[in-house]
């Protein structure tokens, strides 16, 4: 049926954006490994941060984010100036593709990139177009053959999601610097804590005026429900931003259970061991079953199956058994699934249904 009134081109390709499954029809307690969210729940930092600002509920919020700017600059080592900040990483990716990109124009992301890359340059009326990858990482040669005039953006998730991959420093350095100057490449770090010593790009950022990175608190700092993000980026960039965000996209308590979260530096550091230590228990333990992954460099593991079909009946059985994890049909993987890294009960949990999936339960 067609209507008078229609969207401008690109919107009606945008499907809309399926999370992680949360429950179970017939289930009260399910265990829950298929957003990558922190099993150790929100830092206590936050959740009293939380409870000091109920009684402020009813006046509007800081428009400029000055001090959570303040508290990622000081965590990071990074310019508080430099730094923007929005709901979740998602309204970045957004506002940056409303404004550098529109028809006519393209956004590259690859094979198995993010979805939001794709959804956010339809949605800027941008055509989007995908690299493919080699072995499930990122090819920078292949992006950069696939740039043409009319490329303003190129989306590059490190580590990637949902393969877990990652590409060193050399190779993202080279990638900037073979981009054309009016090339934004956008570093999405969304899982960059979960890697020791690695800062997502930042000193890429101060070096080049063609590079931005994001970042979320959903991941290793265990506020998804707040949806809090930020990026840092050169001044052109976010003062770009800046005119598109909207004045109020954070309310109180997403900024100040944010600031105290990333000042609470021994909560990421015991998430990051804790979630190293069970991911590589969860990576050998599914290997010895005949599940293999690529080596994670985030919160989750990438399992892949014999075949499509094996995939979607495992999802089923482990559903069955009150254990949720990722489909990634939608990402080219149609053969894989993504587990969560959980606590230790949760991941000996799915281990030990996988096995009796396959028939090796003892």
């Amino acid at each position: 049926m067609t209507h008078a009134i229609e969207p401008k081109p690109g919107i009606l390709q945008i499907a809309p954006y399926q999370g992680g499954a949360s429950h179970v029809p017939g289930r009260s307690e399910v265990v829950k490994l298929s957003s990558n969210e922190n099993p150790a729940g929100p830092p206590e930092s936050a959740r009293e941060a939380l409870k000091k600002v109920a009684h402020l509920l009813h006046r509007y919020p800081s428009t400029d984010h000055a001090a959570l700017r303040r508290a990622i600059a000081e965590t990071h080592g990074l310019k508080a100036g430099n730094i923007i900040c929005g709901a979740g990483s998602d309204e970045l990716i957004h506002m940056l593709c409303t404004a550098y990109t529109g028809p006519g124009t393209e956004v590259i992301h690859t094979e198995h990139g993010f979805a939001m890359y794709r959804l956010s340059a339809l949605a800027a009326g941008a055509t989007p177009v995908e690299v493919a990858e080699h072995e499930r990482k990122v090819d920078v040669d292949r992006i950069l053959e696939a740039v043409t005039f009319r490329t303003r953006l190129v989306f590059v998730a490190n580590p990637a999601n949902p393969t877990g991959t990652m590409l060193g420093s050399n190779d993202i350095g080279r990638l900037a610097a073979e981009l054309p100057e009016n090339v934004l490449l956008v570093l999405d770090g969304a899982y960059a804590e979960y890697v020791e010593g690695y800062d997502g790009g930042a000193r890429l950022v101060a070096e080049r005026e063609n590079v931005v990175m994001t970042r979320t608190f959903s991941k290793i700092y265990a506020l998804g429900g707040l949806r809090v993000g930020w990026a840092y980026g050169p001044p052109h960039v976010i003062d770009v931003l800046d005119r598109v965000r909207g004045p109020f996209n954070l309310g109180t308590p997403q900024l100040v259970a944010a600031e105290a979260a990333v000042r609470d530096r021994g909560f990421v550091d015991r998430s990051r061991a804790e979630n190293a230590r069970l991911r590589t228990w969860l990576a050998k333990a599914l290997a010895e079953i005949g599940v293999m992954s690529d080596t994670s460099t985030a919160n989750f593991v990438l399992a892949r199956f014999d075949s499509a079909d094996e995939a979607v009946a495992c999802e089923a059985y482990l559903r069955a058994d009150g254990l949720l994890v990722r489909l990634v049909a939608g990402y080219k993987l149609p053969h894989c699934l993504r587990i969560t890294v959980g606590d230790e009960p949760s991941c000996r949990r799915v281990v030990h249904a996988i096995a009796r999936f396959k028939g090796q339960d003892g």
